[in-house]
């Protein structure tokens, strides 16, 4: 008899394959029949009309504080995720010396919007190494599996001191000695290394995240630990400027190691057609057996504007200034004065930072995000259309929808992957063989930023419900984040439904599958604010054989764990 039987379900297995009915058995952990008609089970699931799916895994997320405090690693486990790699972007917490706890939280705060004063009430803090830091992890229960990377800012920190914090230049020893501290962390179970290479990141003082600057010799010296260990990814964002510079050195990480390099692939304004030379770069490494992997997003990188958000059009308003630091109900309460508002809309932003200045002045790129949230709004749905239809300014028009909902309403704007006002470039991106998705930032940008629904998007949008363009067919979409990604970290033990893989199983009513408007919650320590997006429609999420949520409500089951390093497993039939 099998522990677990999900009869008749839709079995979309990840690996491309065209959907089948039939039931899907597991004994343990472990998937142990695909198709057909199982034998009997201790529990057995109906699933007649629903999608059975291995569970998702998100290789682009920033739980590195949170996985010490949150067993649920919410909300992305809210939206079928069971495995999460995290680490990315060249920050997080270890290795760290005891003096430099509260800069390793600034540069966090700094770069990815997560409240300082949360980490540093959750953050306990009992270790100092690398190794040492996944021991601390591995003794939490938690409900999904979590796996990480080593961050050169923590290592450039913890080799160089100050040195390294204000990106001075290393020494050949100093090389050695980040090489070494990241061998220590890939052989203790590290999925890899990564860097940040945007002017975007910086820590709360202003600085670059260190190794923003790093030249050849750091990186090609840092990454060669990946060759010689023999496991492990190399990631990054990065401006990719000067191109030429950047390709070449990739081009020779890939090469020389073994390791595939993977980096942020985003459209952006300035140069809206980059994106095809990356993957026509790409391509080139390919055919020259180097592995560099475009990370590519499901929808853009959508800043959410309000009055409870870490900025909104009226910000740095004078007058608003005045009342900023009131409850949302009495700012509310102020701000349908009509003194108020006319004096307001009077005055004009005072922006120090350029890209704040083009947010605020860009209303043709503002949108109402509404419930259902439109992710690939019409040109005419925008703040600046809205206002030429109704004879108003933008700026009237933004303030007044400000305050709907009592105040919690989110206005839209895709700052990076809209720049033509679709989703036919990115489409173009997603179906690219040579790509891999990611970028949710799970955990991330707490007060401006909430795409870890992304997931389920994936389904929701391109499977279902996308009018203006082409739509991506169910099977792709879930191989695009199941298979796909557990391959380039090397899972080779889930991603697929096939005997003998992780028994890690989605089963989802698709007609009834729906992402709700973000809101901003007080749940984090110390009353941390941050941005969460539920979903309905997961009738079970199932990680490692256990039911960790039914109907959206958590089990208590906690069966995840830390995966160390590469999990070899039997390969997936196609």
């Amino acid at each position: 008899m099998h522990d677990l039987v999900i009869r008749g379900g839709s079995l979309v297995d990840g690996t491309g394959a065209a959907a089948r009915s039939g039931d899907l058995a597991i004994d343990g952990d472990r998937i142990t029949s695909v198709g057909g008609k199982a034998g009997a089970g201790r529990r057995e699931i109906d699933a007649s009309g629903l999608l059975v799916t291995p569970g998702w895994v998100d290789i682009h997320t920033h739980y590195d504080g949170q996985v010490t405090w949150d067993p649920y690693l919410t909300p992305s486990s809210w939206h079928g995720v069971t495995t999460l790699v995290m680490g990315n972007c060249g920050v997080g917490f270890a290795p760290a010396r005891s003096d430099r706890h509260e800069w390793l939280i600034g540069l966090m705060e700094g770069v990815e919007d997560i409240p300082g004063t949360a980490l540093a009430e959750g953050i306990q803090w009992n270790w100092e190494s690398f190794p040492e830091y996944l021991d601390a992890i591995e003794r939490m229960p938690r409900a999904i599996d979590v796996a990480t990377q080593v961050p050169h800012g923590a290592v450039r920190a913890y080799v160089m001191g100050e040195r390294g914090a204000r990106n001075e230049k290393p020494t050949a020893d100093d090389i050695e000695r980040m090489a070494e501290l990241v061998r220590e962390g890939l052989a203790a179970g590290a999925l890899g290394f990564s860097t940040s290479r945007t002017l975007l990141h910086r820590a709360v003082d202003g600085e670059p995240v260190p190794g923003t600057f790093a030249g050849e010799d750091e990186l090609l010296g840092i990454g060669r630990a990946l060759g010689q260990v023999g496991h492990g990814v190399f990631e990054m964002a990065s401006d990719l400027a000067p191109e030429g510079n950047e390709f070449r050195w990739m081009e020779k990480l890939a090469t020389s190691t073994g390791r595939p390099v993977t980096f942020a692939c985003l459209q952006n304004d300035l140069d809206p057609d980059q994106w095809r030379r990356l993957l026509r770069f790409a391509e080139t490494c390919a055919e020259r057996g180097a592995r560099v992997v475009p990370q590519v997003s499901g929808r853009p990188t959508g800043l959410l504007l309000g009055l409870e958000s870490s900025f909104h059009p009226f910000s740095t308003y004078p007058s608003y200034g005045e009342i900023a630091a009131l409850p949302l109900a009495e700012r509310v309460r102020r701000m349908h004065d009509p003194a108020l508002r006319a004096r307001i809309l009077t005055e004009a932003p005072n922006h120090a930072m350029p890209i704040a200045v083009y947010i605020a002045a860009s209303f043709h790129k503002l949108f109402p995000l509404g419930d259902p949230p439109d992710y690939e709004p019409a040109p005419e749905k925008s703040v600046a259309a809205i206002a030429e239809r109704e004879g108003r300014t933008p700026q009237e028009v933004a303030y007044d929808l400000l305050l709907t909902r009592d105040g919690k309403e989110l206005l839209y704007f895709p700052l990076l992957g809209y720049t033509r006002g679709n989703f036919d470039d990115m489409r173009t991106m997603l179906m690219h063989p040579q790509t891999v998705l990611g970028l949710s930032d799970g955990g991330a940008h707490c007060g401006i930023l909430c795409d870890a629904s992304m997931p389920t998007f994936m389904l929701t949008h391109w499977v279902r419900d996308r009018s203006r363009g082409e739509r991506i067919p169910l099977e792709q979409v879930v191989r695009m984040q199941t298979r796909n990604t557990a391959a380039l970290f090397g899972l080779g033990d889930r991603g697929a439904l096939a005997p003998g893989l992780r028994a890690d199983v989605n089963v989802i009513d698709f007609e009834k599958l729906r992402i709700a408007p973000p809101e901003v919650v007080f749940d984090l320590p110390a009353n941390g604010r941050r941005m969460v997006q539920r979903a309905s429609g997961y009738r079970m999420t199932i990680q490692s054989g256990q039911v960790i949520y039914e109907d959206a409500e958590a089990t208590g089951a906690l069966p995840g764990r830390l995966l160390r390093g590469a999990q070899p497993g039997v390969a997936a039939q196609t």
